[in-house]
C-alpha cells in the first residue's frame, strides 16, 4: 500500500482530500470533529515533512450550487481549533482565487478551498475539472475513506495526473488495514456480528463475509426474517416477506461452509412501536399476533456473551435492537460490553456503519474497541467484496 510515510514532502505541496463532511448546529457550528481529528497525523505528517497542505473536501449536499449553508468557511475554526495551525481559506476551488492562492502557499502553511461540491462536475468525475485541481500541487494524497466508494472528479478521476505521486493517508490506510483484519489476515475465529432492520441491505456483506467469518450473530430486525423462514411465528416484527427463500439459502450456504450462524433465542417484545409500550420478554419463535420486538432478550444476550468471548476478529455492523428508544438498548448495551471485553483480552474489533458508530460513540465504547470506521456506505462496499473507486485510483 503507497502511503504518504513513502514520499518527503519537503518543499512539496499536497493536495489532500479530506472528508470534513461534519454535523453542524442550526448556527453552523461543528457538532462532532471526529473526521477532522482522524486526519490530523496525515496532516501533521506532510508539515513536519517540509511540505504545505491544500485540503479539499465536501460538506453536505449542495447539487453543484454555491451555498452559504454548505460553505467551509464555517468550519475553519474547528479545524485551526483541531489542528493546532492557522488554516487559510479560499472562497472557490476554482478560478483565478483558488490559483494564486495554492500557487503562494509556503512551506508549513494550510489552504482549506471551498466545497468541492458547489460544482456538478465534482460528482460527475469531470476529467478537466479533476486536471484543474491537478494543478494546484506537486502530490495527491486520498484520506478521505468516507468518500472512497464515489466516482467523483476528487477521489477517482483526479490521481490519474500524478503518476508516481499519489498516495493514501494515514487514516485511509488504517481503514484499509482494519477491513483486511476482519476479510483476510485476522486471527481466527473471525466473527461478524450483522444488525439493523433489513436483509436486502446486508445479502451481499453476509455472501462475502461467509468464506471469511467463523461465526456470524444475525440480530435486530433482519433476524425476523430468519425466524419467519425457519416457521417462527413473529407476530408483527419486522419481516422481509420477499426474502424468506433467501435468509433459507444463506443458512444452508453457511453449514456447507462451516460458518456457525447465531440468531437471538428470545426477544423483549412490545405492543407498539413506542418506547411507553407495553413490553414482555418471550421466545423469538413464539411472538404474538399484535406484538413485535424490539430487542434481544437476556438468553440471546448470554449466548451472544460467550460466541464474542471466544473470538479474536470481531466486525460489529448494526444495532440488535432500537437503542434510540432507552427501553430497548438493554441487548444493543449488553453486545458493547462484551465486545468491550473481548477487545480488552487481546481481540481485535472492528466498529462500522452509521448507526453502530453513533451507538459506540452515544454510550461511550468508541475508545474501548480497536477501530471505528469513519466511512459508513465505504466500509459497506468494502465488505461486499468491491474495489473502492478511490482505492483503485492510488493502487493502479
Amino acid at each position: 500500500m503507497k502511503t504518504i510515510n513513502d514520499f518527503d514532502f519537503n518543499e512539496k505541496k499536497a493536495l489532500v482530500r479530506v472528508d470534513f463532511n461534519v454535523p453542524q448546529s442550526a448556527d453552523l457550528k461543528v457538532t462532532d470533529n471526529t473526521r477532522i481529528q482522524a486526519v490530523k497525523p496525515t496532516i501533521d505528517k506532510i508539515l513536519n515533512d517540509g511540505g504545505s497542505v491544500i485540503l479539499l473536501t465536501h460538506l453536505g449536499r449542495p447539487k453543484g450550487k454555491f451555498s452559504d449553508e454548505f460553505s467551509m468557511k464555517n468550519i475553519v475554526p474547528e479545524i485551526e481549533e483541531v489542528l493546532g495551525h492557522s488554516v487559510k481559506f479560499c472562497p472557490d476551488c476554482m478560478g483565478e482565487d483558488a490559483e494564486n492562492m495554492t500557487s503562494e502557499l509556503k512551506s508549513g502553511e494550510i489552504l482549506l478551498l471551498e466545497n468541492v461540491r458547489f460544482y456538478e462536475e465534482e460528482e460527475k468525475g469531470n476529467v478537466d475539472f479533476a486536471k484543474k485541481l491537478a494543478g494546484y500541487a506537486d502530490a495527491y494524497v486520498n484520506d478521505a475513506f468516507g468518500t472512497a466508494h464515489r466516482e467523483h472528479a476528487s477521489t477517482a478521476v483526479i490521481a490519474q495526473f500524478f503518476p508516481s505521486t499519489k498516495f493514501f493517508g494515514l487514516l485511509m490506510a488504517k481503514e484499509l488495514e482494519a477491513i483486511d483484519k476482519v476479510l483476510k489476515s485476522g486471527e481466527k475465529p473471525v466473527l461478524a456480528i450483522l444488525g439493523g432492520s433489513k436483509v436486502s441491505s446486508k445479502i451481499t456483506i453476509i455472501e462475502n463475509m461467509l468464506p471469511a467469518v467463523d461465526h456470524l450473530i444475525i440480530g435486530g430486525g433482519m433476524a425476523f426474517t430468519f425466524v419467519k423462514a425457519l416457521g417462527g411465528e413473529v407476530g408483527n416484527s419486522l419481516v422481509e416477506e420477499d426474502k424468506l427463500g433467501l435468509a433459507l439459502e444463506i443458512l444452508e450456504k453457511a453449514k456447507v461452509m462451516n460458518v456457525n450462524i447465531h440468531l437471538p433465542v428470545d426477544v423483549i417484545m412490545a405492543d407498539e412501536f413506542s418506547n411507553e409500550a407495553e413490553t414482555k420478554e418471550v421466545d423469538i419463535f413464539d411472538i404474538p399476533e399484535g406484538w413485535m420486538g424490539l430487542d434481544a432478550g437476556t438468553k440471546s444476550r448470554l449466548l451472544f456473551h460467550d460466541v464474542i468471548l471466544k473470538c479474536r476478529t470481531i466486525l460489529w455492523n448494526g444495532p440488535i435492537g432500537v437503542f434510540e428508544m432507552p427501553n430497548f438498548a438493554a441487548g444493543t448495551i449488553s453486545l458493547g460490553e462484551s465486545i468491550a471485553e473481548a477487545t480488552q483480552l487481546g481481540a481485535f474489533s472492528l466498529v462500522g456503519g452509521g448507526d453502530s458508530v453513533a451507538f459506540v460513540k452515544q454510550f461511550g465504547y468508541d475508545d474501548k474497541v480497536s477501530y471505528v470506521s469513519t466511512g459508513g456506505g465505504a466500509m459497506l462496499e468494502s465488505l461486499e467484496g468491491k474495489e473502492l473507486p478511490g482505492v483503485k485510483a492510488i493502487n493502479h
